[in-house]
């Protein structure tokens, strides 16, 4: 995999339509050792501008989420299925997201977590496999393979829909607050007594 270098996809070509959307390849951040591996579908027009998963709105939410469940953005790790961004921030496409997915192992195998939460439809039907109804299943945690090694992914909502389905805000709280249980918490501590 000479396309990577550590946890970073450095070079990649694999997507056409990808390659002539994104101003960058998007990858993951946060501790290489997290405990908790978010992932996304894949940048939009923030995210490619900045190098970050999860800025803007998206990312406002999900940051105010995890403060409320006691965690900071810094303590998990946020990566995309899609390190690209699709043209007119559309879905990815199956062949897309199959390029991609090597990568997306690879990291998964990398950082170790001990859960993975995906954000939203895609992620989810991509990891487990299947139709995902994310609401009804959004705190679900599913035993995976992933990389050959025994995996569990939890689903839950995606933060935009909280701002445009007001009713999802509780579900995405409540399933943000059962990932933290996940947590052991202490890489904040840690950071707090560097200062």
């Amino acid at each position: 995999m000479e396309q990577m270098d550590g946890l970073d996809v450095v070079a990649c070509e694999r997507c056409e339509a990808l390659c002539e959307s994104r101003s960058r390849i998007v990858n993951g951040v946060g501790p290489a050792d997290a405990d908790l591996l978010f992932v996304g579908e894949a940048p939009g027009a923030n995210e490619d501008e900045q190098g970050e998963p999860f800025v803007g709105r998206s990312g406002d939410v999900l940051d105010d989420g995890l403060r409320e469940v006691g965690l900071d953005r810094g303590d998990v790790r946020i990566t995309n299925c899609v390190r690209c961004r699709p043209p007119e921030n559309r879905d990815p496409h199956k062949q897309e997201l199959d390029n991609c997915r090597e990568y997306l192992e690879a990291e998964i195998d990398r950082v170790d977590p001990e859960l993975v939460i995906t954000l939203g439809k895609v992620p989810a039907e991509h990891l487990l496999g299947r139709d995902v109804a994310v609401t009804g299943e959004a705190g679900d945690v599913v035993d995976v393979t992933i990389e050959g090694e025994p995996r569990r992914v939890m689903v839950c909502v995606h933060p935009a829909a909280t701002l445009y389905d007001p009713s999802q805000k509780e579900t995405f709280a409540s399933t943000l607050a059962k990932a933290a249980d996940f947590s052991d918490g202490e890489s904040g501590q840690r950071r707090l007594g560097d200062f």
